[in-house]
């Protein structure tokens, strides 16, 4: 493993440790009693505020995979690596500092752009550990200067099951505006987008002849 990568590790890791902290601070405001649902409303600026700090951690993650490689395969590789290590790590980190979430089956606020993502814990975690999976795949042979080709196939089924996932994550999400308490979660949209997802990755990348020096 390089210093570069490992560097960028860390970083993952503690970036983690600090959006935990701010969900520390907001449960405190709102949710003294631990969190649940139906959610708590907060005030416009107060959501506003969040809704622009969730765009500028976006950005925060895509500035530094960009200072640290020159190519955009190795950019987005590093994205994926360094999202999925925040998005675990900050579970881990609020489990040390909230003993919660309470097990993997725990109901969260994953994302509010653009709309609220609702889901089960573990649905996030799992994309996160793929993330790091196809992250660090590409980025270790991209230290043996051997880089994919990624067709224009590829790309689409792959935005599909993002698409897919996200679908599975905004549904239980837009009951959260009737202050629903009994939220279902589309699973079988979500395997269907993560195993489409995972599938189209293993077959391109272990696929003969999909390597090439550059």
């Amino acid at each position: 493993m390089s210093k570069q990568l490992l560097w960028l590790i860390v970083w993952g890791i503690v970036f983690g440790y600090m959006e935990s902290a701010v969900v520390v601070y907001l449960r405190e405001i709102y949710y003294p009693e631990g969190f649940a649902f139906p959610l708590v409303r907060i005030e416009d600026h107060i959501l506003l505020t969040e809704l622009l700090r969730e765009a500028a951690t976006l950005l925060i993650l895509w500035t530094t995979v960009s200072l640290a490689y020159n190519k955009m395969q190795s950019r987005f590789a590093a994205f994926f690596l360094l999202f999925g290590l925040w998005d675990i790590f900050y579970y881990i980190f609020l489990k040390l500092l909230l003993h919660w979430p309470e097990s993997l089956n725990t109901w969260d606020i994953l994302f509010l752009i653009p709309a609220p993502w609702v889901g089960p814990v573990w649905a996030p975690v799992l994309v996160s550990i793929g993330f790091i999976y196809a992250g660090t795949t590409l980025l270790f042979q991209h230290q043996k200067n051997r880089f994919f080709h990624f067709g224009r196939s590829f790309i689409l089924l792959e935005l599909t099951s993002v698409l897919l996932i996200i679908v599975s994550f905004m549904i239980p999400g837009s009951s959260l505006h009737e202050q629903h308490t009994g939220i279902h979660f589309p699973w079988a949209i979500f395997l269907t987008g993560f195993l489409m997802g995972i599938g189209i990755f293993l077959y391109t990348v272990y696929r003969p002849s999909q390597t090439d020096r550059s």
